[in-house]
């Protein structure tokens, strides 16, 4: 299945609410967003934040949402009363 990237026709419904539905909005995509998109979002009167796959999936790895660990590699530290015993 080819999943395409969000255009300036998802963004732009959002991208033109106006402050009177509040001054900020988030758009989410599993994909990427156009170039055209992010151009309308960069229009906007107000902010709104675009987060695309890759950045969605580095949210979610930092939060601990959504996501389990299926293998931690251990971290190792010199035990250094080791080495004073020999």
């Amino acid at each position: 299945m080819t999943r395409l990237p969000a255009g300036w026709r998802e963004v732009t419904p959002g991208a033109r609410l106006g402050t009177s539905h509040g001054d900020r909005g988030v758009f989410i995509t599993t994909t990427s967003f156009t170039k055209a998109a992010i151009e309308t979002v960069g229009k906007s009167t107000f902010r709104v934040e675009l987060i695309d796959g890759p950045r969605l999936a580095k949210l979610m790895v930092g939060a601990g949402v959504g996501v389990q660990p299926i293998h931690v590699d251990p971290v190792y530290r010199v035990d250094e009363d080791f080495f004073e015993e020999l």
